[in-house]
């Protein structure tokens, strides 16, 4: 198996504080990285390198984990430039803009959404995403969140069954009947594509009982749950995924004293997966990322790229709104983009460059990662590695 060296960095991210300085970071200068194969085999000093087969030269820039992007809705059709183009003029967002995607989904052909889906997974990756999970939810039949799920789980282990994206619009009348079916049928079809199962649990979707049905379902599926939580308003959605011990409550951005305390004392099992681009994209209240850091809950940063309400797939515009906005370092932003995703994943082998770690790095353009926030809307990935083999 052949060994490449990564050296002559100028600083590197590691995410491993035994690893580096100390820090959350574990920042090491002037260092190098191993590949063998698709793991990371060394990390350290530069001058101490063991010998490789080949080497790269990073002359002097800085070398970063992956990003591991951790909410996105990717299998979908359509455009909505119209709704954004009037948000913009004032209209607020509300959960029914998702029936206009939900209708050019299910027009789609198979190629058409998986043709779709790659154009974005390279986009991401061209800005630096190594690892990114994705969502069904723009079908809402049977048939057609089966089609998703299978489409994105031939591009990632990362798929999450979100059937309660929305209460279809076969099912306008009859709400219960569609929670039947999603815990039901469509459930059964779907499961052996997934990984989790999501809910949108907020006023126009789903409400906290139907949540609960609908998450212990999925759960007794053999699903881990996740939740679209306290996006648009003051709900259980927070409440709910810690009591269910869901791998992230995502959006949280109406949180009471109770909720972020909630979260903070299940920080080992549940992160608060903060989602900046669909503020951004809404003109809504910012996630106060300070308060859920100050009180130790665990921080994750996504892009929810979706065509309605965040159409981003950049994660270093995210971690740039979340230091800008969000009140976040950019040594958190950068950790919570990496290392918090891997654990809202739940995973151990992505977020970090360590050895045994898969190897996923972004080589910057810049002498440091702070850059990422310093330099918002520059390009500033020049090189990708993903699995030990460079892809950009």
């Amino acid at each position: 198996m052949t060994t490449t060296a990564i050296t002559n960095i100028g600083s590197l991210v590691t995410n491993d504080p035994a690893l580096g300085d100390g820090s959350p970071l574990g920042l090491i200068e002037n260092a190098a990285v191993v590949i063998d194969g698709d793991k990371v085999a060394w990390v350290g000093p530069a001058d101490r390198a063991p010998a490789a087969d080949t080497a790269f030269d990073a002359q002097g820039r800085a070398v970063i984990p992956g990003f591991v992007d951790s909410h996105s809705h990717l299998v979908f059709a359509g455009d909505r430039t119209q709704e954004f183009n009037a948000r913009m003029s004032g209209r607020a967002y509300s959960a029914g803009g998702i029936r206009t995607t939900v209708a050019a989904t299910r027009a789609a052909t198979d190629a058409e959404l998986e043709a779709g889906l790659v154009r974005h997974l390279e986009e991401a990756r061209r800005q630096g995403t190594t690892t990114f999970e994705t969502k069904s939810g723009y079908g809402l039949t049977v048939a057609d969140e089966a089609r998703a799920l299978r489409i994105a789980a031939a591009h990632t282990e990362e798929v999450t069954y979100l059937g309660a994206h929305i209460v279809s619009p076969d099912f306008a009348e009859d709400p219960a009947g569609y929670v039947d079916l999603v815990t039901g049928e469509m459930l059964e079809a779907c499961a052996p594509y997934a990984r989790w199962v999501d809910v949108f649990c907020e006023k126009g979707a789903f409400d906290g009982d139907q949540a609960r049905a609908i998450l212990t379902a999925g759960a007794a599926a053999g699903l881990i749950p996740r939740v679209h939580a306290n996006q648009l308003s003051y709900g259980p959605g927070v409440q709910l995924a810690v009591e269910l011990e869901a791998a992230s409550a995502d959006h949280c951005t109406h949180l009471t004293d109770a909720d972020v305390d909630a979260l903070a004392q299940a920080a080992g099992t549940t992160v608060a997966t903060l989602l900046p681009g669909a503020e951004f994209s809404t003109r809504a209240q910012w996630p106060d990322a300070r308060r859920l850091i100050d009180a130790g809950a665990t921080v994750a940063l996504s892009t929810d790229c979706n065509p309605g309400s965040s159409y981003t797939s950049s994660m270093p515009f995210c971690i740039a709104l979340a230091v800008r906005d969000m009140r976040m370092t950019p040594d958190e932003a950068l950790w919570s983009a990496t290392a918090g995703g891997a654990r809202a994943l739940r995973r151990e082998d992505i977020g970090r460059v360590a050895p045994g770690a898969r190897a996923d790095l972004a080589l910057l353009d810049a002498p440091s990662h702070v850059h990422l926030a310093y330099r918002p809307g520059v390009p500033l990935v020049s090189g990708v590695w993903q699995r030990g083999r460079r892809v950009h």
